[in-house]
């Protein structure tokens, strides 16, 4: 099956897109595991497919794939990218849309600066639908909040992270400095902890000031990114509750800056302000035997 696509990226976060408005494409887990190789495929951190409204009031559905194949809830870079895409496409002339995901609605909108402003949605605390299960573990209370302890496979003392979701599943780390965190080490033993039953995105969070942060993040099912537009908003909403930033804060990572804005009242949503660049557009075969 020949396709075509889209190469964008979004702070260095780089996404297939595919444009599936006239008609499901029908792609296997391998074939969108092969499209996000680096070495046989394209290469991308994630797959994001354009389909068409699936409700009124809706005008498009944003579904994503992990470089693993698997499909998740929600990708905050490529929510910036999403728009970006439909407007160059000729698919939509609005400098706003509303788009349905796994998780929820967003709204990503144009800013005059040319950067994409994002309503995430507000963060979800209850544990059952991060999902986390705490059996048997105490938190530790933090600020006004608490962090929990994660004993990892081949470690005696804990690390804390505190817990949360932004539509997917995060655990933050504060960390003195995140250039020497163990991202690669101890972000894959996060991702797959028997707490986190779906996995989840582990965020390295080093506090430069209340209204600045480094990040690194070790994303689910496909490993360090240049940057995570959730875990930027997750990192931010969990330094807010933890009484160590303020209430808009800039994102430093690999891949460029993110502004994050969010009021700290538990329902208010996250506001994500950053960059979608396209990169180029071509097409490949998709083999059907893999």
């Amino acid at each position: 099956m020949r396709i075509r696509f889209t190469k964008m990226q979004g702070a260095g976060n780089d996404f297939v897109m595919l444009d599936e408005t006239k008609g499901l494409l029908g792609l296997t887990t391998a074939q969108y595991r092969f499209l996000a190789d680096r070495h046989f495929g394209v290469g991308a951190d994630q797959i994001l497919s354009v389909r068409p409204s699936p409700a009124p009031g809706i005008d498009f559905e944003y579904v994503i794939h992990n470089a693993d194949g698997g499909e998740v809830e929600q990708c905050g870079n490529g929510s910036r990218c999403f728009l970006q895409f439909v407007r160059e496409q000729g698919l939509t002339a609005k400098d706003s849309v509303v788009v349905k995901t796994l998780s929820g609605i967003i709204e990503p909108r144009m800013e005059a600066d040319g950067r994409v402003r994002v309503n995430m949605g507000a963060p979800v605390f209850d544990l059952s639908r991060v999902p986390f299960d705490a059996t048997g573990a105490l938190p530790v209370a933090y600020g006004a909040w608490g962090m929990w302890p994660l004993v990892l496979e081949g470690t005696s003392a804990p690390v804390m992270v505190a817990v949360l979701s932004m539509g997917n599943p995060h655990a933050v780390q504060v960390v003195n400095d995140a250039e020497a965190a163990p991202v690669l080490e101890t972000g894959p033993l996060i991702e797959n902890h028997v707490r986190f039953p779906k996995r989840v995105n582990a965020g390295f969070m080093q506090v430069v000031s209340r209204n600045q942060i480094k990040l690194r993040v070790y994303e689910r099912g496909a490993g360090e990114t240049l940057a995570c537009g959730t875990g930027a908003c997750a990192a931010v909403v969990a330094g807010i509750r933890l009484g160590l930033l303020g209430n808009r804060v800039d994102v430093e990572t690999h891949g460029g800056q993110l502004t994050i804005e969010w009021s700290g009242g538990l329902n208010a949503p996250v506001m994500m302000t950053g960059p979608a660049t396209t990169v180029f557009e071509s097409e490949i075969t998709v083999p059907d035997d893999i």
